[in-house]
């Protein structure tokens, strides 16, 4: 195994060993790619300030999320294809976050379906669902995700309609891929990728085929998502789809004061600032420049977590200490699936909540519950820029 030291030895990992058009699938944002740059740059615009002459015994990261224990605030967001970037990949993922000790999301855009993954694994899993506009396909897929034991429903309200990644279109990305020119002589050189995919009956979207009448290709699935994802989305609707499933339900995807204060108004048991990873709205604001005015709105309403822009654990603690109760990951766990499968998981948590607990520590706090303002510098107007 080479020497990884932070995640961004990941991330060189992921890029050599993964087919291009999921790689670029992952490491990609809409339009200009704006906000994708911002949701990092930001993060790196707030220091810490440092304390010395301090007690650092007896360090903790451990916390709860909508009441669940965690080894440390951070859970797996979901993130479609994951079973592209490695043979697996939901599978992979979600046992290496069971045995760490956070939670794991599973996307309805999974390769692995709701029920592979279950018994695959015995830890309870989080679902993802986006607000689409078939009750029946929101039904069967809920009622499947609660037969499979999962402990909480993450609804997704920023994809009404997908915002245009030009990397995909230009890579003709496809699960799994059409075998062009261009992309046998890529896969010619990701022959452990190819080996292992050989390897797994798992390489088309699980939750879908074979659950929707007349899905069975890559072209029929486009059709469909094309006319289910619902773009009339409003409260109500999603508060239906709340009720539908009856347990602990997250809202992704949440960037404006007015939506989270609607998001705990309509019961959400937690909120997620996030903008789709720079997926979505090119031109939004960062996650981490929106979240404490966020927080200051509803955290005594609902938990406020964030997404979008995290690459370590220095930036989990900046998220933490401006307010958050949680964070989300997704980018940061999916290049060390893409690296080494599921130990590249483990390696990303672990160089995750090294960098947490020691940047901590070096703050001089001894418990991620201890984390606050005042252990950052953070430039005049940042948090104030634009209104």
């Amino acid at each position: 195994m080479p020497v990884i030291t932070c995640i961004d030895d990941l991330k060189r990992l992921h890029k050599r060993r993964t087919p291009k058009m999921f790689y670029d699938y992952a490491e990609s944002g809409s339009y200009s790619e704006q906000t994708f740059r911002e949701n990092t740059s930001d993060f790196a615009q707030i220091r810490l300030r440092q304390k010395v002459a301090v007690d650092m015994s007896g360090r903790s990261t451990e916390s709860t999320m909508v009441g669940q224990k965690v080894a440390m605030p951070v859970a797996l967001a979901p993130v479609g294809l994951t079973g592209m970037q490695r043979a697996d990949g939901e599978i992979k993922a979600a046992r290496a976050a069971a045995k760490f000790g956070v939670p794991f999301t599973l996307s309805t855009m999974s390769i692995c379906s709701i029920e592979d993954v279950a018994e695959a694994t015995q830890a309870p899993f989080w679902f993802q669902i986006y607000t689409l506009n078939d009750d029946k396909f929101n039904r069967d897929v809920l009622n499947r995700a609660r037969a499979a034991g999962c402990s909480a429903l993450v609804i997704t309200v920023d994809l009404q309609i997908l915002g245009q990644r030009h990397k995909d279109l230009k890579n003709g990305l496809t699960a799994p891929p059409k075998f062009t020119l261009p992309v046998l002589m890529d896969l010619a050189t990701k022959w452990q990728w190819g080996l292992e995919m050989l390897g797994t009956k798992r390489r088309f979207f699980g939750n879908i085929v074979g659950h929707v009448e007349g899905v069975s290709n890559p072209s029929s699935l486009s059709t469909w998502t094309a006319e289910k994802f619902d773009p009339t989305l409003n409260w109500d609707k999603i508060k239906k789809l709340m009720d539908m499933w009856g347990g602990k339900v997250i809202l992704k995807g949440i960037l404006d004061v007015e939506d989270a204060e609607m998001a705990a108004s309509v019961g959400a048991d937690a909120i997620v600032v996030s903008n789709h990873g720079g997926r979505q709205l090119d031109g939004a604001l960062s996650s981490i420049r929106v979240l404490p005015e966020i927080v200051s709105a509803v955290g005594n309403k609902t938990e406020v977590w964030l997404d979008s822009g995290i690459r370590s654990g220095q930036d989990v603690l900046k998220a933490l200490a401006l307010g958050a109760k949680g964070t989300m990951i997704g980018r940061a766990f999916v290049y060390g699936l893409g690296a080494m499968g599921e130990p590249g998981v483990t390696k990303a948590l672990e160089v995750i909540q090294k960098e947490l607990d020691i940047s901590m520590a070096l703050c001089g706090e001894r418990n991620v519950h201890d984390l606050k303002r005042e252990n950052l510098l953070i430039p005049q107007g940042f948090l104030n820029a634009y209104s």
